[in-house]
Order: structure tokens, then sequence, then C-alpha cells
């Protein structure tokens, strides 16, 4: 049978245990106390006094009062929570390994989800500096890039999806890409009027000379120095690179097709077309699956993206 070891006797040993085992620095080490002392408290209005006779329940609702606030306590933030949580978590998985108690109630509480952050859309003005820093000369890299950055804004495509093109599937004729999304589902997309220059220019003048570089080039659309498909890691590196030069910070892959989207809507496109170029699969958008060359979908592209007309 477990002796009963009181709650402040299994705190002041677990905090302890994190100093001298774990060499928690000071500033953590407060915080654990302070979330730990907080727990002791709401255990102690429930008629709790030994860290043996804490059930699952009592972890649960301490997590539904950090969450929701109590009296004179704001709501904590997902990630103060989270913290919170650990810091109880890791009291009683330790007092279960030093024989203080027979089970662990904690075991199965999991700290709420940090809520994911938006990517947020860039301005047109801070696009424009991106790509062209995209591509400072006119080697076949170079002429890569810029087409890699102008059809990732200029259609939304994923990175997956852009790296995943073959040839064939970018099609200059009818101003459309061709993109294999999510479940094998093939959607044509707008191609606009810059992107379509720089595809022109990277299919006559670079890919060629990339696919000379040992890998035959094959059907990728998009080739990397040594002529086989250009990665998406490699195709991470070039947008990287491109908002170094144009010194932007925490430009991803997705925040151009975030702000693609963006776009789009505050040019007045209708939020089911955009989430049809999307590719995010609905039932509203089966009502504007018109041919792209001359329905709803190519008049809005046409009208609303800011990159929708040939330069000069």
């Amino acid at each position: 049978m477990t002796a009963e070891f009181s709650l402040e006797t299994a705190v002041g040993g677990y905090l302890e245990h994190l100093a001298a085992e774990r060499g928690l620095a000071p500033n953590t080490l407060s915080s654990y106390r302070r979330d730990l002392n907080r727990y002791v408290r709401a255990l102690e209005a429930r008629g709790r006094r030994v860290i043996g006779e804490v059930v699952e329940a009592d972890v649960l609702d301490h997590l539904v009062a950090l969450r929701t606030g109590e009296a004179g306590r704001a709501p904590l933030s997902a990630r103060s929570a989270a913290r919170a949580v650990a810091a109880v978590r890791g009291l009683h998985r330790f007092a279960v390994r030093a024989g203080m108690a027979a089970a662990d109630p904690a075991e199965d509480v999991r700290p709420p989800a940090s809520p994911r952050r938006r990517p947020k859309a860039i301005s047109v003005a801070d696009v424009e500096r991106l790509l062209a820093a995209a591509a400072p000369g006119e080697t076949p890299r170079d002429l890569r890039d810029r087409a890699l950055l102008e059809l990732l804004y200029g259609s939304g495509v994923r990175i997956s999806e852009a790296v995943g093109l073959d040839v064939d599937d970018l099609d200059l004729i009818d101003g459309v890409v061709r993109v294999a999304g999510a479940g094998g589902r093939i959607r044509e997309v707008p191609v606009g009027g810059h992107a379509g220059l720089a595809g022109e220019l990277y299919l006559a003048r670079a890919r060629p000379a990339l696919a000379r570089g040992g890998g035959g080039g094959g059907p990728a659309l998009f080739l990397n120095a040594r002529g086989g498909r250009l990665s998406r890691q490699g195709a991470w590196m070039v947008l990287r690179a491109a908002a170094e030069r144009a010194r932007l910070a925490g430009v991803s892959p997705h925040t151009l097709r975030h702000s693609f989207a963006t776009h789009l809507l505050d040019g007045g496109a209708d939020a089911r077309v955009v989430r049809h170029l999307l590719g995010h699969a609905s039932a509203t958008t089966a009502q504007v699956r018109a041919p792209l060359t001359a329905g709803p979908l190519r008049e809005a592209y046409t009208t609303a993206h800011p990159r929708a007309g040939r330069p000069g």
C-alpha cells in the first residue's frame, strides 16, 4: 500500500528533481512552481490533500478552468495552458515513479493544441518586389526561378503541385495549367500574362540547358541543375533566396498561395471561384465548373488578379 504523501511534498520533490536531475533554468522552474501552486490550490478546493487521491476528472476540470477562466483569473491562451498541463503531467509521472502514488491520473490528459496561425498575405507591392528579386540575371536557373515563382503566385498552386508538373501540364496557348490536386483530382487554373511570359522564356531558353545537366530532363516541367525534377526542398530554397534578396521576412510557399487568394478576393472575385481555383472541393464549387476559356472562372481571374495581363 502506497503511503500518503501530501500535495506540497509531491510538488516540492518534483521541483527538486527538475532542478537537480534535469537542470532546468531558474525562470523555467519559477514558471513550473507557479503553475503547480495554482494546481494545488485548485485540488485543495476540491477536497484533495494527498497526491494519490487525485483522479483524472480533477486534472480535466483544472484544464477547463485554465482555458475558460475562473474567479479573478482570465483564461489562459492555448500555449500557456499547454505549459501548465505539461507541469501537471510531469508532477504525476514523477509521483508514480517516486512511489508517492499508485496511478497517474494525468496520463491520458493531453494539452490543448495551439491554434494554427493563418498565413498572412503580403501586399501586391511586396509580391512584385519578391518576383523582381527572384532572378537577378538571365542564366537558366534565373529564368527557371522567375517562372516558378510567377507560377506559384499567378496560379495559387501548392509548391508540391508545382514541382509535380510535367511540361505537357502547362498549356501556354490556352493559358492554363492542369494541376493534379488532392485525391488525384485534376483542375485547370488560368496562367496570368506575367507567369505565361516567364514560362515561355523558361521553356525556350532555360529548360533545354538544364536538361543537358545529366538527368535528361524527362517530362518534368521544373528541372534542377542536374537535369532532374526540381524537389520541393529545392523550390523552397528558390523562394527563400528571393525573399532574402527582397528583404521580406516570413515568406513561405503558402504565403504566395494565400496572397493569390486574398488579392483575387480584393479584386472582386467570388469566394466560390477562388475556392475552386485553389482546389478546395465542395458542393458549392460545382456551380462554377464552366470551361475556363470562356466561363466565369477565366473572367473572374482576368478581372481580379493583379498579374493577369501581359507585362508592358
